[in-house]
């Protein structure tokens, strides 16, 4: 529970309809079961202690006594329940989740289809369904109430106990940010949702006991409710469908499964089973993202309508089985990936060409290297003037190699701009680079920082009168990853008149390149674009050795996949160094050539460079913004260039 993570599990017992003695060992099995894996919060179908398809025979008083008599039975068996201790092998633990289940209830002469939330042989609150469908398959209002709102008390097994549906969970002393509300099944797929009301007050986690029978279809639209809402609401969801042992005379039942995050899916059964499905939802990334929408600060807890059932959790370390990709801009789907890249290179496309016919100009000018960040830029370039009608001719590509330049990337830059059909230029500028530094008094044989930068700034001025020569603009070809790090010379490749790669991460580039490749349908294209993607990502500021490439930025700062990995996790989830440094280790423990202490190296110096290299970005031109994480001048992000990241850099340094 360290971190903000919270194990939660959404369960399907096996079940026989009227059979509650069955359903009672069915739910504590899996009870037990999802406890010993350190699930904090269990949910259960609908009706799971009697089954759901019960008919008529909810009117028999025969099974509602039972159902209260199944629930003081899973009630007692939960005071009991224990579990091995995560720290010590051998020693038992109290365990004591938050066990919602589903039962019929009795109250002053009406039936309610109830939630009972339990813990640790006590019963928090009963919540019951606020809508119960009349359509289709469903004949609910024939047997059962709906809701009261504002919660009564009512008794059971010596106990007195909130009965309604405003009732939250409030777990914040033990998990910052952890507020449980319930709805059952049908509240989920009505206009005015119970979840919406109860996440206004405060709830981050919305539970709902379920029973939906399967039709062909159904499972995609019931995912993508669970999803929308988790999203909507910036909440997790659990949801638990009661599943095929139900009876079978009409329908079958779902057994559907699912455990959503602000529109990510973290688990999801499949359909038709019976089962546990469990992961940890992050209450620090929820909070975060309310915080960071105004349309949430609205949300009160002061509406004494709602009752709030204050609890405790034991505070444990939380074992994480989620996955957290290593590529966090990458997608894995192949289908996914090709769709962001489409999209990446429309936005950075549409950018361009308005730019361009703002100003009335058919002429840029873009800095060749032979590497990735600027055949990216170039083929952008190359969108942008078939999407305004222009001549790629105005295109004036400008390889300019100096002392780092190697053959392999000066012949790519050449081979790509033939292959594009833009205009070529190289100018050599060795001796102009060795005549400033000699103006200035520098010693040739001293490869130091000014030699390195002499050379990005004679670029950067060569493009930018260039540019003036031509009645053009320089474009930028730096991506969002050396922006994050500052690998950037200031007033040298920091500077253009509009970077279309702003906001596009290097480990996406990769991909952007063979897709345009692809789109353009041209195999000598994508076998130039192969070349430049094998080749080390380098500035090639320093001379090359034995013909080959000697200055390799991941040598230097690390691997570029850590970085936007870090990167991602900071802007995105204003996740502390600590946290980023967790979840990276278990992102890359199968990486080869990755393990802790490269991972540590590296966060540390993520975070000393993303702090002390401000100011550059505080200079950037403007850019496109392209995704979420973004540090171009107008994308929403800001930050003083003098600003302390000592906090930050601290922790980093002491993991």
């Amino acid at each position: 529970m360290f971190d903000g993570f919270v194990k939660v599990a959404t369960a399907t017992p096996p079940c026989r309809p009227g059979d509650v003695a069955y359903n009672v060992e069915q739910i504590c099995r899996q009870i037990d079961e999802a406890a010993e894996k350190g699930a904090k919060i269990i949910v259960f179908p609908e009706l799971c202690l009697t089954g759901y398809s019960c008919g008529d025979l909810f009117l028999q008083q025969t099974l509602t006594d039972a159902a209260e008599e199944g629930l003081i039975a899973v009630l007692n068996f939960t005071a009991k329940l224990i579990r091995r201790s995560p720290a010590k092998e051998n020693e038992l633990i109290p365990a004591d989740p938050v066990v919602f289940v589903g039962l019929p209830m009795e109250l002053d002469g009406k039936l309610y289809n109830v939630a009972a939330a339990i813990q640790s042989g006590r019963i928090l609150a009963l919540i019951p369904k606020q809508n119960t469908p009349a359509y289709g398959e469903h004949h609910e209002p024939r047997i059962f109430t709906e809701g009261n709102a504002a919660p009564v008390p009512v008794s059971i097994a010596g106990q007195v106990i909130p009965f309604g549906t405003h009732t939250l969970i409030d777990a914040t002393s033990s998990v910052e940010g952890l507020v449980i509300g319930c709805e059952i099944c049908e509240d989920l797929w009505v206009y005015d949702a119970p979840h919406i009301a109860l996440t206004k007050v405060g709830a981050t986690v919305m539970v709902n006991l379920s029973a939906s029978p399967e039709d062909v279809g159904k499972h995609e639209y019931r995912a993508e409710l669970v999803r929308h809402a988790s999203a909507k609401l910036v909440c997790a969801y659990l949801y638990a469908s009661s599943g095929p042992d139900e009876s079978t005379a009409g329908q079958v039942f779902s057994g559907h499964r699912m455990i959503a995050e602000n529109g990510q899916m973290l688990a999801e059964s499949e359909i038709l089973t019976n089962g546990i499905s469990i992961s940890e939802i992050d209450l620090q990334s929820i909070r975060h993202a309310r915080k960071q929408k105004n349309s949430f600060r609205c949300l009160s807890s002061a509406d004494e309508s709602y009752h709030r059932e204050v609890i405790a959790l034991r505070t444990e370390e939380t074992k994480l089985t989620r996955r957290f990709p290593r590529r966090v801009f990458v997608p894995e789907d192949e289908a996914q990936l090709t769709e962001r890249c489409r999209t990446v290179l429309r936005l950075q496309t549409l950018g361009l060409k308005k730019r361009l016919t703002h100003l009335g100009c058919n002429t840029v000018l873009v800095g060749v290297s032979g590497g990735l960040d600027s055949a990216l830029a170039l083929s952008v370039c190359c969108a942008a003037f078939d999407a305004a009608g222009l001549d790629r001719k105005g295109i004036r590509a400008v390889s300019m190699p100096c002392f780092g330049t190697s053959a392999r990337t000066r012949e790519n830059a050449k081979r790509l701009c033939e292959a594009l059909g833009v205009h070529f230029t190289e100018i050599d500028l060795t001796e102009s680079v060795k005549r400033h530094l000699a103006d200035i008094g520098h010693v040739e044989e001293a490869r130091d920082v000014t030699y390195e930068n002499a050379q990005a700034r004679e670029r950067t001025q060569v493009l930018m009168d260039l540019a003036n020569l031509h009645g053009g603009i320089v474009i930028g070809t730096g991506d969002l990853s050396e922006l994050a790090l500052g690998w950037c010379t200031y007033n040298g490749d920091q500077m253009s008149m509009y970077g279309v790669n702003a906001g596009v991460p290097k480990t996406l580039i990769p991909h952007l390149l063979s897709f345009f490749a692809k789109e353009q349908k041209d195999d000598a294209l994508k076998d130039i674009f192969a070349d430049i993607i094998g080749t080390p990502v380098s500035p090639e500021l320093l001379p090359p050795e034995d013909g080959e490439i000697s200055q390799k930025t991941e040598d230097v700062l690390g691997p570029y996949e850590l970085h936007d990995f870090f990167l991602y996790y900071f802007l995105r989830g204003a996740y502390r160094p600590r946290k980023i440094f967790r979840i990276a280790c278990l992102a890359f423990r199968d990486a080869e050539g990755v393990d802790e202490v490269l991972i540590k190296k590296t966060l540390v110096t993520f975070f000393r460079r993303f702090f002390s290299q401000q100011f550059k970005r505080s200079a950037l031109p403007e850019g496109v913004r392209v995704g979420s994480v973004c540090l171009a001048q107008g994308a929403g992000f800001t930050m003083p260039s003098d600003i302390s990241g000592q906090l930050w850099i601290e922790e980093s340094e002491e993991l």
